[in-house]
C-alpha cells in the first residue's frame, strides 16, 4: 500500500470505501467532497511535480495518480495558492477499478508539507499528521454547493507496516491505514 515515487513510496494511508454514496466515488463528487472538508485542485491547475504511481492489486497494474489535492485555507479558488507557499495538508489520489478488484474505492495517499522554501518536503511525522489532519475534517457532517455529506471511519491495521523502510524521506509511519464511508445525505 504505497505508491512509487522517488525510489521509495508514500503510504496509501486513506481509503474512502467503495461503499461511499456513488457520487461521491466520481471524480466530480469527490472533489466536491473534498471542498467540503477544505481541499481543492491546485491553483490555476499548475501541478510541477511527477505523477507518481500506485498499483492498487485490482489488476490495472501501476497506474498514474489522477490528481493532486490540497488544502485550500478556506478560499476553495484561491487558498491551493496560499498552501503551496506557505504549506500544509494534501494529497493525491488513485482508483480502483481494475478486472480483478473493481470496487471503485479511493486511494489517497496523505501528507502534511513543509512551504515551498523547502521544496515542499514531508514534514517530520508527515505521513500521519497529513492522514490525522484530513480524518479530523472529514468525520460528521459537511457540505458543499448544497450536498450534505456524513463520513464514518475505521482504523485499519496490517496493511501498512510500521517504521521508516520503504517511506519517502525516512519519515517513519505508524502504520494506519484510515477507511472512510462517505454518505451523501
Amino acid at each position: 500500500m504505497l505508491d512509487a515515487s522517488a525510489g521509495k513510496g508514500e503510504p496509501l494511508n486513506v481509503v474512502i470505501s467503495g461503499k461511499s454514496s456513488p457520487a461521491v466515488l466520481t471524480d466530480a463528487g469527490f472533489l466536491n467532497w473534498a471542498k467540503s472538508i477544505g481541499f481543492s485542485t491546485e491553483f490555476l491547475g499548475i501541478h510541477r511535480g511527477t505523477p507518481q504511481t500506485a498499483n492498487l492489486g485490482d489488476g490495472n497494474g501501476p497506474q498514474n495518480e489522477i490528481k493532486v489535492i490540497r488544502q485550500d485555507y478556506g478560499l476553495p479558488s484561491v487558498g491551493t495558492g496560499i498552501e503551496s507557499l506557505i504549506g500544509g495538508n494534501h494529497f493525491r489520489y488513485w482508483r480502483q477499478n481494475g478486472p480483478s478488484a473493481n470496487t471503485g474505492a479511493l486511494f489517497l495517499a496523505v501528507s502534511h508539507e513543509q512551504n515551498v522554501t523547502t521544496h515542499h518536503n514531508i514534514e517530520p511525522d508527515g505521513y500521519n499528521k497529513g492522514r490525522d489532519e484530513l480524518v479530523a475534517r472529514a468525520v460528521g457532517e459537511t457540505s458543499f454547493c448544497g450536498v450534505k455529506y456524513s463520513t464514518t471511519s475505521q482504523k485499519l491495521t496490517g496493511l501498512l507496516q510500521a517504521g521508516a523502510q520503504g517511506i519517502n524521506h525516512d519519515i517513519a509511519i505508524d502504520g494506519i491505514v484510515v477507511l472512510l464511508t462517505v454518505t451523501i445525505q
